[in-house]
């Protein structure tokens, strides 16, 4: 052991500069990523009610539900597997279960469909996202890990939101299908075939930094991770809680701006500034995860989506919607780097993965709680109500983070 030991201490070194290239086709694959994501998100409300005649909320949400349910175990499962199985081989399986999504949507004849494809979308979300988050903390060590999850979450954040306005353009144009599914069928294949012709595995990397680390080990990674140690559960709680509002947004959003007579092209608009935003502003907010108090950083973004949310509420034109997305982006740009940065902060490397898989079984969790607390709502009190419901539940969530988090 001693000389597996010496022996990575001569070849691999952390940092960015020195693993920049495996790093940029890792950033690109997250891009491939989170377009996987903007795919559905301008028209697959619009496609529940106008192919499949669903009006109910809690059903057209099934989708979302059955997403945030199948990435969530899928992001328990890839941390506790990561170290077993690679995390190079579990990010190729997530790109080769992605490979069918598209079709299904195309020639889905029923919302079963839809919903399975969903299904296998969580999967793919919760093996390729999670390995590619893993693998860049594993290569940039810890002086540039806020930098490095800044522009992982901007790559895939971006993506969302270009490819979120990419396909109301092409839907407000050219039907809602199949065209814009056929942008999934490439990014499902470029994202398959660079994991398997560029992408190499990091172990060695976790190895070398675990040797010098001094990090207290966890007793119970699971149950520390979701609540009991002060730190790492408020971060769960208040990931929870952000997945449960992007969820509401994702899936109420568009609802709300048709019910105020907003063309497709302007929802799409609308709906992909948030993910714009929020993905732009990792760029500058991940960096500010190095070197800010992350208490600080996770409270005032939390603060800034409950406040944009509940203006939502009041919110009836075109521009006064663009700049409650805007302040909701920058909200969630603040948090979400910074989430991993101080997950991966109060843990050993040796355990990081697997404390990283459950933060995100928790945070993505919340789109299924989201999306079924804002349907019930949505139908038995309507869409208002239902905004601003969740609007409050992030306000506490900021004021947990703010009391029971420690300073650093």
């Amino acid at each position: 052991m001693s000389k597996i030991f010496e022996k990575v201490k001569r070849e691999v070194t952390l940092g960015l500069r020195s693993n920049w290239r495996q790093f940029i086709l890792l950033v690109v694959v997250t891009a491939f990523v989170g377009g996987m994501v903007g795919l559905e998100r301008t028209i697959l409300p619009q496609i529940a009610e106008e192919k499949f005649n669903l009006q109910i909320k809690t059903a057209i949400l099934s989708f979302i539900v059955i997403f945030g349910i199948s990435k969530a175990v899928t992001n328990y499962f890839t941390g506790a597997m990561a170290d077993r199985i690679g995390r190079r081989n579990l990010l190729i399986l997530g790109w080769v279960i992605a490979i069918p999504i598209p079709f299904i949507l195309i020639h889905a004849s029923s919302w079963a469909f839809v919903v399975f494809a969903n299904l296998l979308l969580g999967i793919n979300q919760g093996l390729t996202w999670s390995s590619a988050v893993v693998m860049k903390i594993d290569l940039v060590g810890e002086k540039n890990r806020g930098l490095a999850m800044g522009l992982n979450e901007a790559a895939g954040y971006i993506s969302v939101g270009v490819i979120a306005f990419l396909t109301g353009w092409i839907a407000s144009n050219y039907g809602l299908i199949p065209y814009p599914f056929y942008l999934g069928i490439l990014l499902s294949v470029l994202g398959l075939c660079f994991s398997v012709f560029f992408i190499r595995d990091t172990k060695h990397h976790v190895l070398k930094e675990s040797v010098n680390n001094s990090k207290q080990m966890l007793q119970n990674i699971f149950w520390e991770t979701s609540w009991s140690n002060r730190n790492l559960g408020s971060i769960s709680q208040a990931g929870l809680v952000n997945n449960l509002n992007d969820g509401m947004v994702w899936g109420i959003f568009p609802i709300l701006l048709a019910s105020l007579n907003f063309n497709l092209e302007q929802i799409g608009i609308i709906v992909s500034v948030y993910p714009a935003v929020w993905g732009i502003g990792q760029l500058v907010t991940g960096k500010l995860a190095d070197i800010l108090q992350k208490r600080s950083l996770m409270f005032w973004g939390m603060l800034l989506q409950g406040v944009s949310l509940l203006l939502m509420v009041f919110a009836n034109d075109f521009y006064q919607f663009i700049l409650l997305s805007t302040v909701l982006g920058i909200g969630t740009a603040l948090v979400y780097p910074t989430f991993l940065v101080g997950i991966a902060a109060y843990t050993n490397p040796v355990q990081r993965a697997e404390s990283i898989g459950v933060f995100r079984l928790w945070r993505d969790l919340g789109y299924a709680i989201g999306a079924i607390l804002t349907g019930l709502i949505a139908d038995t009190f309507g869409i208002s109500y239902s905004i601003f419901f969740i609007s409050l539940l992030t306000l506490v969530s900021a004021l947990i983070i703010r009391f029971r988090m420690d300073a650093g």
